[in-house]
């Protein structure tokens, strides 16, 4: 029943798909009534980010905790896409930051490396490989590149171990499979020079708003250079690879009760 309360509860416009959130307006009662503005808000299993989001927005520190880096990637888009220019500055900690610490996590946890990598790129994971089998889809990017309301797909694949042309080959097979525009191989090590040429041989996706804008099909990135603000290349007429969290403005509210008196 109280998980019932709290689907009941979330706003139509608040749901970003991910399956523990819960509503602002809960957040915001609880967070008024026993807070005050530049007092310090802790979230430990902080999710996709209701929590900090609400004590951002209500002038309030904040420290959100979460164990996989899915959600970590998932609270920072929504508090961006929040709050934009008046994001108050924050650090994430614990992520990997340079090439060994991200080696370090793939010997570690390859699937946190994997939705480490995602994050990378702004993609969103496609399927949870424990409970099924690999379908070559590690994560996704949705987006729009014209008027027509039909979303185009760019499937992802991150690799933290051996790499070889063969595997850009079965990209191509997942491309087509997919009927995906672009396809992204995500690598910890270095690709080969017959990976490259693989990729090349792919050709190119023309945008259709953007005549003449060409992306290459197939893009191999690695880790150390996304790390040094490598993008990968593709339409940004408009992004939905996750949904995105509607724009607020950060404003004085009045202090609220945890239980308001029945009128």
């Amino acid at each position: 029943m109280f998980g019932m309360i709290f689907r009941h509860y979330l706003a139509r416009t608040e749901r970003l798909g991910y399956p523990t959130q819960k509503p602002e307006a809960l957040l915001e009662r609880i967070i008024q009534a026993s807070s005050d503005e530049g007092d310090l808000v802790l979230d430990p299993f902080c999710g996709c980010g209701t929590t900090v989001t609400v004590a951002e927005r209500l002038h309030r520190q904040w420290i959100g905790v979460d164990i996989t880096h899915l959600a970590i990637s998932l609270m920072r888009s929504r508090l961006h896409d929040t709050f934009g220019s008046e994001l108050s500055e924050y650090e994430v900690i614990g992520d990997p930051k340079d090439l060994s610490s991200a080696e370090a996590l793939a010997q570690q946890d390859r699937y946190q490396f994997e939705w480490w990598a995602l994050g990378l790129v702004d993609a969103r994971p496609g399927q949870d490989k424990k409970k099924g089998a690999d379908s070559g889809i590690d994560g996704y990017i949705n987006f729009f590149d014209d008027n027509s309301g039909k979303a185009k797909k760019i499937i992802v694949q991150v690799k933290s171990g051996h790499v070889s042309a063969s595997q850009i080959r079965d990209l191509k097979g997942v491309l087509d499979r997919e009927k995906a525009a672009i396809g992204a191989f995500v690598t910890l090590k270095k690709p080969t020079r017959e990976m490259a040429k693989e990729a090349l041989s792919a050709g190119f996706y023309e945008a259709t708003h953007y005549v003449g804008r060409e992306y290459p099909r197939i893009q191999i990135l690695t880790i150390d250079e996304l790390l040094s603000d490598k993008k990968l290349l593709y339409p940004r007429l408009k992004e939905v690879t996750f949904k995105q969290a509607e724009r607020k403005t950060k404003s004085r509210d009045k202090q609220a009760t945890l239980f308001p008196k029945a009128s």
